[in-house]
């Protein structure tokens, strides 16, 4: 498999007895001089991966995968878990497997776990709980224009950064009186430079020229005031690094604009969700774009926009190119 980036040059995956992945320059689709190491393969040279199919469209996702790594020979064995809140599958102790499993793999391939709308006593989802659990708390996701399809803005590449594990989705919400209900945002320095220091460090070993962080400081002066403060004082560190800020409304409005102005984004939790579903839509849709999140040991591939597409499933109309390119990206971090 060859696919050609921006630039002309070349990544190859080459698919046989044995895997080599071979390149010229790693695409920006590719973040693994970021995330943790790789696991070593066992003594057969296979990599144990944890799978999690999820909700909708999750399971056919999963198995074009599948069918391109048998296809292909690709020594990479799958441990399959079936989790959902939807589906009748919900149980702490399937959850446990989940994470013991990640946790001895270290790498795992998972679909959109649908959280559902209704209140049933727990406020914190699968998802934000393996975030946690996990302590994933970098989200890439890659917005790359797919050569030969044509959209409103052609030749796109943007990466956005998203601290995932604090911000809005902290599951602390109360009735405080009745008919008053408080949400608490939570915004810590110690995650916040810990996100920004994950941009700058991508923007560095990518060759990328410019990281600008997003925020809403002019009226969460406090919350976003410490992110904002925070993504300056890395900034310093990283002086071959443009830095510049951008409120997050405008970013809506400028990403429609002219998207090109954006190389490598960085916010706070609910934004970067805002953000990576607009930049999908700049590209062709949740269908195209891959996307990674990482703790200090542990990498997870999954979809850039995160959507179940329920109405989609059994009529094989599921486009696979954003798990496909999520599994390329894993068989970059394996090597």
């Amino acid at each position: 498999l060859t696919v050609e980036d921006r630039g002309g040059h070349t990544d190859c995956v080459s698919i046989g007895p044995r895997v080599q992945l071979l390149a010229t320059r790693p695409l920006s689709l590719s973040v693994g001089l970021c995330g943790p190491e790789a696991p070593p393969a066992r003594a057969d040279a296979t990599f144990k991966v944890t799978m999690v199919p999820g909700d909708g469209v999750g399971p056919e996702l999963m198995t074009a995968v599948k069918d391109v790594f048998k296809a292909g020979d690709v020594p990479v064995e799958f441990e399959e878990f079936h989790l959902s809140e939807v589906q009748n599958m919900a149980s702490e102790e399937k959850l446990e497997q989940v994470l013991t499993s990640m946790k001895t793999n270290k790498v795992a391939m998972k679909g959109k776990i649908h959280t559902p709308m209704e209140f049933k006593g727990e406020l914190a989802s699968y998802e934000m709980r393996l975030r946690r659990k996990l302590d994933l708390f970098a989200n890439v996701v890659h917005v790359n224009s797919l050569p030969g399809y044509s959209t409103r803005h052609n030749n796109l590449d943007l990466v956005i950064i998203r601290e995932q594990t604090e911000g809005e989705y902290s599951s602390l919400e109360h009735e405080s009186v009745t008919g008053v209900i408080e949400c608490l945002k939570i915004i810590t320095r110690v995650k916040s430079r810990r996100i920004a220091k994950f941009a700058f460090d991508y923007a560095t070993k990518k060759g990328r020229s410019k990281v600008t962080a997003v925020h809403k400081a002019n009226i969460m002066k406090l919350g976003d005031g410490l992110f904002l403060q925070c993504c300056a004082e890395v900034a310093q560190l990283y002086p071959k690094i443009k830095y510049e800020t951008i409120i997050i409304d405008n970013c809506c409005m400028q990403l429609v604009q002219n998207p090109y102005q954006f190389d490598v984004l960085v916010m706070p939790n609910l934004y970067g969700n805002i953000i990576d579903n607009l930049a999908a839509g700049l590209v062709g849709g949740a269908g195209v774009v891959p996307g990674e999140s990482y703790s200090a040991e542990y990498a997870v591939f999954e979809t850039g926009a995160r959507h179940p597409f329920a109405q989609a499933v059994g009529r094989n109309i599921a486009n696979p190119t954003a798990m496909l390119l999520s599994a390329a990206n894993m068989l970059r971090h394996l090597k």
